[in-house]
């Protein structure tokens, strides 16, 4: 007999409890199935007629085949199984099973598994709870500054070798950056650091307080009013980053200019994680030429990324985690702190809100 590991979605506690990422809207279509793992659970996209995007279990109740390599029928709004041919609507109900009579038959106990979907900013969001009404108090996560007046906005799409609470912390690290992306965003210059760094019920909030910071573009064409440089670090619960770099305007205290990278991570399994990411970027009359070339840098930064995720991942394949922290990994232990009890299914004490200061060089 085949053995099986336990799926994530079984063994993260609370953790399923949220709505996360599934897919670019504009790949799903009403042309072909798509498929997607999340949680070691492999779901099928697929959208109705009307246009609204449609999630289910892709394991045909029959003989376990995947609904994602059958058809989508257009007159019943419904897939098909490619391997007998078994229909099944929105909701998981088995509507039609073609050998049980000239015209097929229904089955109201042949159901295969629906998730809740939210179309939102571009992303198709999935409920990953087995309840099927999701807790109202939490929502998929805004993407900043989406189709708004004078910001641009894109995705990357990034597969990692590592877990959501790994990528998430190194997604607001600031030490690293002067070492993973040496030259491409900071390179190493012995200045102080310092920042507050504040644990609620749900988040994890860093200000940094370096006003002539830069991010490794000529700071003579992005801030040529010689603004200063706000920079945020954000996390929210379960698995999104937002990271700011503004140049306000001080008269209003606008973003006069600035980026805004927002990470959203779906677990694909334990140590296997895509991650959305929307750049928001205002740089005035340089919005124009942005496409030409900020993907491009996007990129190689993200890519550098990839690459030490990949190795702290193999680290952890071959031993668990056993971490030595200083004060520049406040963040860290309270993005673990806040992610550790829901994975407990709450049974560890729950984590109080709490602010430190800390300083660190960079």
């Amino acid at each position: 007999m085949l053995q099986y590991q336990e799926p994530l979605r079984e063994t993260c506690g609370k953790l399923s409890e949220y709505w996360y990422a599934a897919m670019l809207s504009k790949k799903v279509t009403r042309k072909k199935p798509q498929s997607v793992v999340i949680m070691d659970t492999r779901i099928v996209l697929w959208r109705k007629k009307d246009g609204s995007a449609v999630a289910l279990r892709d394991r045909c109740s029959h003989r376990n085949v995947m609904l994602s390599t059958g058809e989508i029928g257009v007159k019943e709004d419904c897939i098909k199984c490619p391997y007998h041919g078994w229909e099944f609507n929105e909701l998981g109900d088995c509507i039609n099973v073609p050998s049980e009579s000239e015209h097929g038959k229904a089955f109201n106990n042949r159901k295969v598994e629906f998730f809740p979907v939210i179309e939102q900013e571009g992303l198709i969001w999935v409920w990953m709870g087995f309840d099927k009404e999701p807790d109202a108090k939490k929502r998929p996560f805004n993407m900043p500054f989406y189709n708004t007046k004078d910001w641009g906005t894109y995705y990357m799409v990034t597969d990692f070798d590592n877990n959501v609470t790994s990528l998430a912390e190194n997604f607001m690290d600031v030490p690293h950056t002067v070492f993973v992306h040496k030259g491409w965003f900071r390179s190493r210059s012995r200045k102080q650091v310092d920042a507050t760094v504040e644990r609620t019920e749900n988040s994890v909030l860093v200000t940094y307080y370096q006003e002539q910071d830069e991010i490794g573009f000529t700071d003579r064409i992005l801030n040529p009013n010689k603004r200063p440089l706000f920079h945020t670090d954000k996390f929210y619960m379960p698995n999104n980053t937002r990271v700011d770099y503004l140049w306000r305007n001080p008269k209003n205290n606008e973003p006069e200019r600035g980026f805004v990278i927002t990470s959203t991570c779906t677990p694909i399994s334990a140590l296997k994680t895509r991650v959305y990411t929307c750049i928001s970027y205002k740089l005035g009359l340089l919005n124009y030429f942005a496409p030409v070339w900020l993907p491009w840098y996007t990129k190689q930064v993200i890519n550098q990324d990839v690459d030490i995720m990949a190795n702290q991942g193999q680290s952890f394949r071959e031993a668990p985690p056993k971490f030595k922290s200083t004060q520049a990994d406040t963040l860290h232990l309270y993005i673990e702190s806040l992610r550790d009890y829901e994975e407990s299914d709450q049974t560890l004490k729950k984590p109080s809100p709490r602010t430190r200061e800390i300083t660190f060089w960079i």
